[in-house]
């Protein structure tokens, strides 16, 4: 993949983890990201960026990670976060918590959603690297939860898949604000720019005001 200089034409958004069980004040695995959350004010950067985007010709795409109530996409004896997810009944397609937050749904059909997201990697049993080829994609923004689960997962696969990667440092959200910094200043630098939402619409020739 040629890669040319970041325009909204070339430039996809890429939302991940959106949904009511991570960032609603009842969701299931709030607890997770509350902290980082609160600090980064990510949501009400979410919105900020997208307000500013909004009319411009940047792709937004949002990959929801959905289970059946019975969790038949994972194994019989998942580990780590998708062994919390199951533990708890987090992200079950019947209930609230899998639904994409209020926040979001104001953008309507702005915003792609993409399903089949059963994992922590976005590439993964989705068709979101023919999305992003066939609308002409070159660089992909992430923003979303978790930063060092998620982000990082589809980060590192969407670079060795041949696209820039750009990470907002002020738009992701992190178990601790520790872990937020330390992946932001020590792990993405190595196949990705770190961006906060002002140098990314410097960068995008938008106004951020």
């Amino acid at each position: 993949m040629t890669k040319s200089s970041l325009n909204a034409r070339n430039t996809a958004l890429v939302l991940i983890g959106y949904q009511n069980d991570y960032f609603s004040s009842d969701g299931i695995l709030r607890s997770v990201v509350e902290e980082s959350l609160k600090i980064n004010d990510t949501i009400k950067n979410t919105v900020n960026l997208l307000d500013q985007i909004n009319s411009s010709e940047m792709l937004v795409v949002a990959m929801p990670i959905i289970f059946s109530d019975e969790y038949i996409e994972l194994d019989q004896d998942p580990v780590g976060i998708l062994n919390t997810i199951k533990e708890l009944g987090a992200f079950r397609k019947s209930q609230n918590g899998s639904q994409t937050i209020g926040e979001l749904k104001q953008f309507g059909d702005r915003i792609n959603y993409l399903q089949g997201k059963h994992g922590l990697n976005a590439f993964i049993d989705t068709n979101l690297e023919q999305f992003l080829i066939d609308s002409g994609i070159q660089n992909i923004v992430l923003a979303g939860a978790v930063t060092s689960i998620c982000i990082d997962s589809t980060g590192r696969s969407a670079s060795d898949k041949g696209f820039k990667v750009y990470i907002l440092s002020d738009i992701t959200s992190a178990r601790t604000q520790v872990e937020q910094e330390f992946y932001c200043q020590q792990i993405f630098p190595l196949y990705a720019k770190v961006v906060t939402l002002e140098e990314l619409l410097k960068k995008l020739g938008i106004s951020g005001e």
